[in-house]
């Protein structure tokens, strides 16, 4: 090195700083056996020297709320809305469903505050995503002229919602974990519209709210729905429109569910 202009030593320096050497060693390998404890301590290499940063520390996350704390947060939310206005603004602001965060728009309901009768769906489709209403698509023109047929309109005397305010991805059904966290905004949606009866359209709204499996066994049966204070609806199952617009020739078995629908909104 002492023949070695300033300028070949920085840049020998930058080399070995490149390279990844930090230390400096002698020429001729050391006996570290001969030397004495003094000298062993201060030649111990030290976990972490003195000019480097501390290795940053992760930052705490907070968990995520888990199904239960949902449900929970769900019930207390739910209770606490004293009309529909209130409950409508809660559904809206309401994060704990995960398939919020992919939809477009809360679907909660369309129609009539407080009519007799009260049609539950599945969930929102893309149309229904896209305009915040439940049943506007194909399905739900044809809900419309079944209603009709029975003297029944979203416009004037029914009430329509869903057991899932939020498109599920790809229109795949809902899980059972899904519509439990939304079920409490269902009860307290039947408690506040007290409706005299249920149109329970489809397999999944059947399982949400009855706990009853088989829409094709199912429909017809005149069940109740019991909500979380205890407030029990007369409820009849019967095939979702999107199934009969598949399925047409269980139009037959609707239209009679519908009849039975009919007479018992007649009863006092």
């Amino acid at each position: 090195m002492e023949h070695t202009d300033e300028q070949a030593a920085r840049a020998l320096l930058r080399w070995y700083a490149e390279m990844g050497v930090d230390e400096a060693v002698a020429p001729q390998p050391a006996d570290l056996y001969s030397w004495t404890a003094q000298e062993q301590t201060f030649a111990r290499p030290t976990r972490q020297s003195a000019d480097r940063a501390p290795a940053p520390q992760p930052q705490p996350v907070a968990p995520e709320p888990t199904v239960d704390e949902a449900i929970k947060t769900a019930e207390k939310i739910a209770a606490a809305c004293g009309d529909f206005e209130a409950l409508d603004a809660a559904v809206r602001s309401f994060d704990g469903c995960p398939l919020k965060t992919g939809a477009k728009n809360t679907v909660f309901t369309d129609g009539v505050v407080g009519a007799e009768l009260l049609v539950i769906g599945e969930a929102p489709g893309r149309e229904e995503d896209q305009t915040g209403k439940p049943f506007v698509g194909r399905a739900g023109q044809l809900l419309d002229r079944m209603l009709a047929s029975i003297g029944r309109s979203r416009t004037e005397n029914a009430l329509i919602s869903n057991v899932i305010f939020w498109r599920p991805p790809a229109n795949r059904a809902p899980t059972p974990l899904e519509t439990a966290v939304c079920r409490p905004f269902v009860d307290r949606l039947i408690e506040i519209s007290a409706p005299k009866a249920i149109l329970i359209a489809g397999g999944a709204p059947l399982q949400a709210l009855l706990g009853v499996t088989g829409i094709m066994r199912a429909r017809g049966i005149w069940r109740e729905v019991e909500t979380a204070n205890g407030t029990a609806i007369p409820a009849i199952p019967t095939y979702h429109p999107a199934f009969l617009l598949r399925q047409p020739t269980g139009k037959r078995l609707a239209w009679a569910d519908l009849q039975s629908l009919a007479e018992k909104l007649k009863e006092r």
